[in-house]
């Protein structure tokens, strides 16, 4: 499993929000101790984003780095999520 810190335009780490690859290559968009988004390895099954259902849109500091994450803007997931495109559900069980 891999942990890396998520870096502004200028290159800068950002504090507590998180990139995780665990071993299959399933991609985590964390903030703080919180899973916030997981993208599935199309790899191995097709590919599937999932956002947590309580957290997904706690804060603007989430939401702006969820947005770099999933490369779209809020407006993008809250259609993604109307269409069942993207699946709520509890990631941090």
């Amino acid at each position: 499993m891999k942990v890396k810190n998520i870096t502004s335009n200028n290159g800068n780490k950002i504090a507590n929000q998180f990139i995780i690859t665990d071993d299959i290559g399933n991609k985590y968009f964390q903030s703080y101790s919180t899973v916030i988004v997981k993208k599935t390895n199309p790899y191995y099954q097709p590919q599937t984003i999932e956002l947590d259902q309580k957290y997904w849109n706690f804060s603007n500091t989430t939401g702006k780095y969820r947005n770099i994450f999933l490369g779209e803007t809020i407006k993008d997931t809250k259609a993604k999520i109307k269409s069942g495109e993207y699946i709520l559900t509890d990631l941090n069980k």
